[in-house]
């Protein structure tokens, strides 16, 4: 069985993959409500308005990694599929194991933000939070993004 990185990184199917995040994305940050919700809305529609291919460029760049850390989880959905489809047992699985799929999605960014520079450091340790609620809260939506990929 081909690893979730070579499935989800392939020539043909990461341009998909790629513009589906990007769409999730889009649909998360439109939903979000309250001042937190304002303050996201505003920093996606100010990237937007200064680079507008930067969230796709960055979920291009990070998608190897995001996928191996997903691994353990697709392995695991694989192994307990049965008779499901593998997509199906793979989204489930996710779902139902929402907190350590947003840390593992989260180590892929701590990592990144361990190399920057000290002041993004610091605003990145600020935001990473409330950033384990926004992913926690978008992980069925990444399960029913990325799942009928595999």
């Amino acid at each position: 069985m081909a690893s979730l990185v070579e499935i989800l990184t392939n020539a043909e199917t990461r341009p998909r993959v790629v513009r589906a995040c990007n769409e999730l994305i889009a649909a998360e940050v439109a939903a979000k409500g309250g001042l937190a919700g304002i303050a996201v809305k505003g920093a996606y529609r100010l990237v937007q308005a200064i680079k507008p291919a930067m969230v796709s460029e960055v979920v291009d760049k990070l998608l190897p990694e995001f996928a191996a850390a997903l691994e353990p989880f697709f392995a695991a959905s694989a192994a307990a599929a049965g008779d499901q489809p593998r997509s199906r047992a793979f989204a489930e699985l996710l779902v139902a194991q929402r907190g350590p799929v947003s840390e593992a999605l989260l180590s892929v960014t701590d990592s990144r933000a361990a190399k920057a520079s000290g002041p993004l450091q610091k605003t990145y340790a600020k935001l990473r939070g409330s950033a384990q609620e926004h992913v926690d809260a978008a992980v069925p939506g990444l399960a029913r993004t990325i799942s009928p990929f595999v």
